[in-house]
């Protein structure tokens, strides 16, 4: 499990914002992962994306890595955000534009 915590750590680290979905963002698998997806195009910021689907030990090793049971996950700088509840909550209240912005992630936008 550590080397897959490494891995993990790797790509978080190698973007500002990371988002660990189902699918990929032109073809979310789910509608969660949509939602997230969806939530970041419309603050116009650019990110990555892991797709969980394409790879298992990835898929299990976020939510143990996280402790976070389901996914997606959002990751900016390096932190934990949440899933796609907290995601659509934070984005209606203007608090993941807020977040993003004191980040200095440019592109967040309310």
């Amino acid at each position: 499990m550590e080397a897959t915590f490494d891995r993990i750590r790797t790509i978080i680290a190698g973007s500002d914002i990371v988002l660990f979905m189902k699918g990929q963002p032109s073809a979310p698998q789910c509608g969660f992962s949509a939602a997230v997806v969806n939530a970041l195009a419309g603050l116009a910021v650019p990110y990555a994306s892991v797709n969980v689907l394409a790879d298992m030990e990835i898929r299990e090793g976020i939510k143990a890595f996280s402790n976070w049971p389901t996914i997606p996950q959002l990751y900016v700088k390096g932190e934990f955000i949440g899933g796609a509840d907290i995601v659509r909550e934070m984005l209606a209240s203007g608090e993941l534009a807020a977040l993003l912005g004191a980040k200095g992630i440019a592109g967040a936008s309310a």
